[in-house]
Formats: structure tokens, C-alpha cells, sequence
């Protein structure tokens, strides 16, 4: 290394020439190449650091994602020094050696914009107020959430403990093949909601899809969501495999990007991620949206996290399957079993009823922190011969250890 120079020339590159090319898992474990250009990608995620984090130049900004994933790539790296800002980079566990390890960073750090996942934020809010409050956190101005919609009590703790009350939420939707934000609130333009990512981005038209009919649909609805027309950020291709690129996002609504999420736009416009399509249950005739039904059990106050899923049922067609982990000082127990689905019914209603109520301390997660449902849904159908790609979960262990748990694979 001693004969290698510090200095590099930069290469000058073409706009649509490849950047890098991300791999992300597939509904059926094989991982997609998505290919991201240089022009468009760099354009794209400088834009939306800026305007949506309120970006001024000397700000400090701090995004707890793994590099590896599309959130370190836009959001840690490439959005950030394309601004010239200072991005904070946090390797280890959020909760070693004490659970104030976050706030003490950015306390040191004198952070302003911080951005992290709502499953760092579930995480954490299980402690006890005092880790965060003892701390100082006076330098943040901004919060941010991404990778899953967030359901309304973390956010809450988000916005008062960890900003007391004063530093609005970003809560951001967009994807590996996005590049950057699509649907996100304008840090201190509009007012927030709770749980809801407001309004598209500049340039993005978004539109709802009836999933039977194929046919567009007006708000306020429901439906599938789509994205009109191109942005600068978006994926040219899948690696070596255009055709699956096309069938995957092209084909069901011709014209149209099709993000495979479900979407509600309200009558004041505000968009609420549903969750993935393939994620709706079909139970009795009725669609419940498993995000829903999540959200429900989060509401309990001994619930940290929930998964819901479905698996193959005769007389219903399907079955709902809960996976909860507990908040520390809570059991399970026959009592909160009961409680949890209880507490669902009243919630979303009484035609929402889970089957099988399964307490587990982890739930099968990526390094990112995005939990793999397409396994949970492996092991309660049950399917655990062909469980896929798991080489990318923090701990594969925790795997095994829901198998043998799982009342469904001991009735196979």
C-alpha cells in the first residue's frame, strides 16, 4: 500500500451509465440486480436530501442504515456528500453499551437530522424515557423514518420523547428501485399525521389501481399504487434480466411503475402504506391488510412488534397467523393471548380474528432491520423445505427456533 497513491483522478462518466447495481430479495428468495444510472440516481437522491430533511448547508446528518442497503446508499453516501453535508456513520448495536448509545452520539455529534427505521424505533421505546431523556438531544431539528410504514404510537414516541415534541417526522415511502424518496412530508411545510407518509414529491403522480378491475381509481379509496410517467431516480433495468424488469413493475398496469404496495389517499390527499399487496389476507371474502392488523396489536402496551401472515385455510380460504414479541417485565400467557385478539376486533372489527397468536422474543430480520415475512409466511403455510435466500437475516438462528415453536409445522 505504500507505493499506492492517495489521489485519484475522477473518471468522467456518462448519465445513463451504471452507477452501481443493488441486490434485493425477490418474492421468491432470488435476489434482483437492480441496475441505478449515474445521472438520474445522483440528481435524484441530492434533491431529495435537500428539500425533504430542510438540508442547510452545516447541518450534521445521521442515518443508522446498513451501507449495503438502498437507504445507506441514497442516504448515507450518495444523497448527503452530493450536498456536502456531514453524514455520521454508526456501526454496532443501538443498545451497547447501554440503551442511550444513539442520544450520546448525537449528543457528540451535535446531529440535527436523524434517520432511522421503525424497527430501531420500536426497539428502543420498550426501555424505559429515561435513556433518551437524561440525554441532551438539543442539537435535532429533524426526524426520520424509513423501510416500513410506521405505526402511529412509534412515531408518537418518536416525535415527543426523542424530539420533545419539537422536531417534526419525516416519515419517508420509497424503494430499492425509487433511488430516493417518492411520497414524503416537507420537514416544517405542512402538517403531519401520524403514522401517514402525506404527499408525493416533487414531479411524482401517483394513482390508485382497483386490484380485480385493473381500472384507475379516485380518492378518497383504496386500491394498488402506481407511479405515472419517469423520475430521475428510477431503476433502468434488473441485471441481466430486462424481461423480468418489465413483467415485474410494467406489465400489470401498462403505462404505469407498479410499486407492489397498497396505498389509502384520503380526502385531503395524505397517502397510508398499506403494506405489500401480496400481503392482503383473503379471509371469508373479506381483504384485511396484514400492516392493519399489525398496527392493531402494536396498540396493546405490552407489544413490542408484531408480524401477521396467512396461511392456506379450507373453509375460510385463509387463516391469520400473529407473531408478537413482548415489551420487557411482559409473559405470555392464555390471558394476553386473548387480550391481543380481543383488542384486534374492537380495533379493525369483529370480522378480524386472529387464529394462532405465536410470542416470540426476535422475528427473522435483514441487517437493514426489514423483517422477512416471505419466511414467517414459509413456516406457518407450512413450506420449510424451500425457505429460500435467508443469507442476508442478522440471525438465521432465530429461524429454526420459530419452526419448532410454530404449532402449524408440528401439525404437518
Amino acid at each position: 500500500m505504500e507505493t499506492v497513491n492517495d489521489k485519484c483522478q475522477p473518471e468522467p462518466m456518462n448519465a445513463e451509465d451504471p452507477l452501481f447495481i443493488l441486490y434485493t430479495s425477490g418474492s421468491t428468495g432470488k435476489p434482483k440486480g437492480v441496475v441505478h444510472t449515474t445521472g438520474g440516481y445522483l440528481t435524484y437522491t441530492s434533491l431529495t436530501f435537500k428539500y425533504a430533511f430542510d438540508y442547510n448547508p452545516g447541518d450534521v446528518f445521521m442515518c443508522t442504515a446498513d451501507i449495503g442497503w438502498i437507504t445507506g446508499h441514497s442516504y448515507v453516501v450518495y444523497g448527503p456528500l452530493a450536498n456536502r453535508a456531514t453524514s455520521v456513520i454508526y456501526e454496532g448495536v443501538p443498545t451497547y453499551p447501554d440503551v442511550s448509545r444513539l442520544w450520546n452520539v448525537i449528543d457528540k455529534h451535535e446531529v440535527n437530522i436523524f434517520y432511522t427505521a421503525p424497527t430501531a424505533i420500536r426497539s428502543l421505546m420498550q426501555h424505559d424515557d429515561e435513556y433518551v431523556t437524561k440525554t441532551s438531544r438539543q442539537s435535532l431539528r429533524i426526524l426520520g423514518s424509513v423501510g416500513e410504514p410506521i405505526n402511529p404510537e412509534a412515531w408518537q414516541w418518536f416525535h415527543d420523547v426523542v424530539g420533545d415534541h419539537r422536531c417534526p417526522v419525516i416519515d419517508t415511502w420509497w424503494q430499492t428501485e425509487t433511488g430516493g424518496f417518492m411520497i414524503t412530508p416537507m420537514a416544517n411545510a405542512w402538517q403531519l399525521e401520524p403514522g401517514s407518509a402525506t404527499l408525493p414529491f416533487f414531479g411524482i403522480e401517483t394513482q390508485l389501481f382497483d386490484k380485480k378491475t385493473k381500472k384507475p381509481l379516485d380518492p378518497p379509496t383504496k386500491g394498488e399504487l402506481c407511479i405515472a410517467d419517469s423520475w430521475p431516480g428510477q431503476a433502468r433495468t434488473l441485471y441481466r434480466n430486462h424481461e423480468r424488469f418489465v413483467e415485474t413493475y410494467f406489465k400489470s398496469y401498462p403505462g404505469f411503475y407498479f410499486t407492489g404496495d397498497g396505498c389509502e389517499i384520503k380526502g385531503n390527499g395524505y397517502h397510508w402504506i398499506t403494506g405489500r399487496v401480496d400481503d392482503v389476507l383473503v379471509i371469508s371474502g373479506h381483504n384485511i391488510g396484514t400492516a392493519e392488523v399489525e398496527a392493531a396489536l402494536e396498540r396493546h402496551v405490552g407489544v413490542i412488534e408484531a408480524a401477521v401472515v396467512g396461511y392456506p385455510d379450507p373453509k375460510k380460504n385463509q387463516g391469520m397467523y400473529c407473531f408478537v414479541t413482548l415489551k420487557d417485565h411482559y409473559e405470555p400467557s392464555e390471558e394476553l393471548r386473548k387480550d391481543l385478539i380481543k383488542s384486534v376486533r374492537e380495533i379493525i372489527g369483529a370480522h378480524v380474528s386472529p387464529d394462532y397468536v405465536h410470542f416470540t422474543p426476535g422475528l427473522p430480520k435483514t441487517r437493514s432491520g426489514k423483517i422477512m415475512r416471505r419466511i414467517l409466511r414459509k413456516i406457518v403455510q407450512p413450506d420449510i423445505s424451500n425457505l429460500g435466500d435467508i443469507s442476508t437475516l442478522s440471525d438465521p438462528s432465530i429461524v429454526e427456533e420459530l419452526i419448532k415453536a410454530s404449532p402449524r409445522t408440528k401439525q404437518s
